[in-house]
């Protein structure tokens, strides 16, 4: 085998590799020695075919096989021989010569190719400990877990029925009630036993408003509209009439915050509750401050690496987010004027996110490749789990997608990498902490995110 380079442009690399119709021939009646045991044919016994006939009746489809494998084998020790580390896999294409690959095939000729890739870049790493990073810190406070248990009380009130009362907002009301449009009933419109909580919104409109008022054991006509773009064609836009009795209105009763309370969601007391309710709100504040420091130590990770980026790379990302964009302006039918900026704008914009994490995902591989970071069994195996919990009931199928499918494992074992890494790098990097208030945590995510 010969490889010549014959062109070197910046990341680009093209490569002319040659093997000798001699190694092609040798390649060639191993691969017929291969197979000959397995091979049955009219007036033979398996295995018993002569070598010539398989030669005669097979050795064109033969010749391709080893062509393929000759092809694949040999680019790969190229790229080997060489220390290249392409970007993607390289394109390759036959080198056009008299004889033509008809000569190739019939063993007459040299087998030559072209091999065109781009390689990554050398990333010189930057000097860690020199990043100045801030991690925000804040403290959870009696005024917050005060209101973090109001809202679990809000969550969990009760209702009791109060003789005479009037159906209002935030009250839980039962019905029956039976729903026609222009006076026919229909599929699913009907129902028993009911329970809604006014105000809610979780009917079509007019229907909650319509119960307003109603007391015990009275019966009246209700009013609504189905959205135009309701899901059942037949019933969108069309206005309704719902017959409806009213069996019960409840007043809604804040639970109080004692023990009891706290026992009923199943701890063992208040403090106990306490202590769980305050270690939530610790975890959400964390990884809060955590999104903005990532952030920032991105940011910082993008200024201080600068190398040219494999052009390919660039442009399969950016045609991703490209297409991501497009679609969604498809689906709620706007345009690029729409959101203030030209096509041509837009593409600048996205292109620039498109370099950004290229960048980013090289610098990133660079530090996780030089420092051994690995995800090991154990973290995909959790992560998958995690992930399979999310589709409950469907949690073999979702085992089976990633089984099946090339790649997917990639798409959980990224971002457990990429968080290895951030953890590395911030080790290293020491961020000096400063205490701020919730709300200054939550006005420097909002502008990070703005930005």
């Amino acid at each position: 085998m010969q490889v010549t380079e014959t062109s070197s442009e910046g990341l680009k690399r093209k490569l002319k590799v040659v093997v000798g119709a001699d190694e092609l021939g040798e390649r060639f009646t191993a691969h017929l020695d291969k197979i000959k045991d397995q091979v049955q044919l009219k007036g033979f016994r398996k295995g018993k075919v002569p070598l010539a006939h398989i030669k005669k009746v097979f050795g064109r489809s033969v010749m391709n096989d080893v062509l393929q494998e000759t092809i694949r084998e040999t680019s790969n020790k190229a790229i080997v021989d060489r220390k290249e580390r392409p970007a993607m896999m390289p394109d390759i294409a036959l080198a056009e010569g008299a004889s033509g690959i008809d000569s190739v095939v019939d063993g007459k000729a040299d087998l030559a190719y072209e091999m065109s890739f781009e390689v990554l870049p050398e990333v010189e790493l930057a000097d860690f400990k020199s990043l100045k990073l801030e991690r925000l810190v804040v403290d959870v406070d009696d005024e917050q877990l005060d209101k973090a248990l109001s809202e679990l009380a809000d969550r969990n009130q009760a209702f009791e029925a109060e003789e005479g009362r009037a159906a209002g907002d935030g009250d839980r009301v039962t019905i029956d009630f039976t729903g026609t449009v222009d006076g026919v009933a229909f599929d699913r419109g009907s129902g028993e036993n009911l329970q809604l909580v006014i105000g809610n919104a979780g009917f079509i409109p007019g229907f909650e408003e319509g119960i307003k008022g109603a007391k015990k054991d009275e019966s009246r006509d209700v009013k609504a509209t189905f959205p135009a773009e309701y899901p059942v064609a037949d019933l969108a836009g069309k206005d309704a009439v719902f017959a409806i009795t009213v069996k019960e209105v409840e007043k809604p009763v804040k639970a109080e915050i004692n023990d009891e309370f706290a026992k009923s969601l199943g701890t063992e007391g208040l403090d106990n509750l306490k202590s769980l309710v305050s270690a939530q709100i610790k975890r959400e504040l964390d990884q809060a401050s955590r999104q903005k420091i990532k952030r920032e130590l991105l940011d910082a990770l993008e200024t201080a690496h600068s190398f040219e980026l494999p052009p390919t790379l660039v442009e399969r990302e950016f045609e991703a987010i490209w297409k991501q964009v497009t679609d969604g302006l498809q689906r709620e039918q706007k345009s690029f004027a729409d959101e203030g900026k030209t096509e041509e704008e837009a593409r600048a914009e996205y292109r620039k996110i498109a370099e950004r994490r290229v960048r980013l995902g090289l610098v990133v591989g660079e530090i996780g490749d030089k420092n051994k970071i690995e995800v090991t069994q154990d973290e995909m195996r959790r992560a998958l789990m995690e992930h399979a919990r999310r589709f409950p009931g469907q949690e073999k199928n979702v085992y089976e997608y990633f089984e099946k499918t090339p790649g997917a494992l990639q798409e959980l074992r990224a971002p457990i990498f990429e968080d290895k890494v951030i953890d590395f790098v911030l080790e290293l990097a020491k961020p000096a902490e400063k205490k701020v208030s919730r709300q200054e945590l939550l006005d420097s995510l909002e502008k990070v995110a703005e930005a």
